[in-house]
């Protein structure tokens, strides 16, 4: 692994700067000049805000640390709101829509000490598992720029695999904090719902109901403990937000040893299957007691899930299509055909039917606080296989985990175990509502017992 500035950890960069072994500038100079030599292969970064991230560094370094990411780059998927710089959801017409303030995650993280150094790639109003769009073009996975780099949050996770960032922020509304970290090689937590407050501008902008419920914004990093970090500034209270629950990150102890279910990875692939056996065995040598056991209902919800996203996204439709490139508006045209005309009352009746599944995974987390299983059932898929009906409806059977977890608003954390194929090899580990802290224990165990893959020094 490289030792460069720019291949360090978020906490290790705040500990160089703060016992003034490096000055933040040097910092941000390093990652600039990584962006500069291999984003052009990568197209992960979209905006470089080199001259505001350098001015802030130096006041950083003329002042005593004043926050645990004091003078620490970070970069921020561009749906998200940083002052001054616009929030395109990579859609051409949206290209000059400057906010005048910060999202609440940003505000967080900046009066932690941390500086905003670049903005990252996405799909079209995130609504693709793979990152392109009309305005900013493809993100290239470093590791085959055949295969997906995943989506929505496919710039930051590139970025992040590749040293341009040491930690950036997502969010995830069937998968995209979680399925970019399996393509790229690090890792992520998509908090539970009402863990971090999420913000808009004003009440024209203000989401749809299937938005407010499934959705999550979240770190991403290279490092598990950079996760903590990050999680514990974002999840700092805010007004703007009326729904989010303001309780601290750690709960009550749990007696070990912790039980966690072993999900069936009858069907997966291989090497994602391979994977889920590593994380198994690593958190037996941790002392987790692992036993083979199905969460309820997991089919019924992906079904849910997708009924939810179709009512509302086709009420919006005849609006957001106008802005949307082919392939975006291709790929929508295919859900909307693979699952068909919602009716009220069905659209209805996925409310209920998400309170019966929640209720039923909470029995069952009563017995198993903690769930080990794959991320998507499948490895990163090859580009414009989700721009056909059968790859996209391949796509969605490989995805239910992650869609049932956004569906019941769970906490899930993502984590590297290794390589096969060329390609890394992650899973996921679902927590108890508000457990984000088992979440991540769990993940830091994994992470202890498995071989550090990024960041990748040489990608392309």
């Amino acid at each position: 692994m490289p030792t460069e500035l720019w291949s360090l950890g978020a906490g290790q960069l705040a500990e160089e700067i703060r016992s003034r072994r490096v000055s933040s500038r040097e910092v941000i100079a390093a990652h600039l000049d990584r962006i500069e030599k291999i984003n052009p292969r990568l197209n992960a970064v979209v905006n470089v805000l080199a001259e505001s991230a350098l001015e802030a560094a130096d006041r950083a370094d003329a002042a005593a640390a004043s926050g645990p990411l004091h003078g620490v780059p970070i970069s921020i998927k561009e749906n998200i709101d940083v002052a001054g710089s616009p929030t395109t959801h990579g859609v051409v017409a949206l290209s000059n829509s400057y906010p005048q303030e910060d999202s609440a995650q940003v505000a967080a993280l900046r009066a932690a000490g941390a500086i905003v150094l670049a903005r990252t790639n996405l799909p079209e109003f995130a609504l693709r598992w793979h990152t392109d769009n009309e305005l900013h073009g493809p993100t290239l996975n470093p590791w085959n720029p055949g295969l997906t780099p995943g989506g929505s949050s496919g710039g930051e996770a590139v970025a992040i695999a590749t040293g341009m960032s040491p930690l950036g922020v997502g969010n995830d509304d069937g998968g995209s904090l979680r399925h970019p970290p399996q393509c790229t090689g690090i890792a992520a937590i998509k908090p539970s719902l009402g863990r971090v407050p999420r913000t808009v501008k004003d009440r024209s902008s203000e989401s749809p109901i299937s938005h407010q419920l499934l959705n999550a914004e979240g770190p991403m990093a290279r490092r598990v403990e950079d996760l903590r970090l990050a999680l514990e500034i974002m999840i700092r209270p805010s007004w703007r937000d009326p729904w989010q629950v303001p309780i601290g990150l750690d709960g009550e102890p749990i007696r070990p040893p912790i039980r966690v279910a072993l999900i069936s990875t009858d069907g997966a692939a291989k090497q994602v299957a391979e994977g889920v056996s590593k994380a198994s065995a690593h958190l037996q040598d941790a002392g987790y007691v692992v036993e083979a056991a199905d969460p309820p209902s997991v089919e019924e919800a992906a079904q849910t899930w997708k009924r939810m996203n179709a009512w509302d996204g086709q009420l919006a439709w005849p609006d957001i299509s106008k802005l949307m490139s082919h392939d975006g508006r291709l790929q929508m045209e295919i859900f909307f055909d693979l699952i068909g005309t919602v009716s009220s009352g069905e659209y209805q009746q996925t409310f209920i039917d998400r309170l019966t599944i929640a209720r039923a995974w909470s029995d069952f987390q009563r017995t198993y606080p903690l769930i080990l299983g794959p991320v998507s059932t499948q490895p990163p898929f090859p580009v414009g296989t989700d721009l056909t009906r059968d790859g996209l409806q391949g796509i969605f059977d490989s995805m239910a985990l992650m869609l049932t977890v956004n569906l019941i608003g769970l906490p899930a954390a993502v984590v590297p175990v290794g390589v096969a194929g060329g390609l890394p090899q992650a899973v996921q580990i679902i927590g108890q509502r508000f457990r984000e802290d088992l979440c991540l224990d769990a993940a830091a165990a994994i992470e202890q017992r498995s071989p550090r893959i990024t960041p990748i020094e040489s990608p392309l």
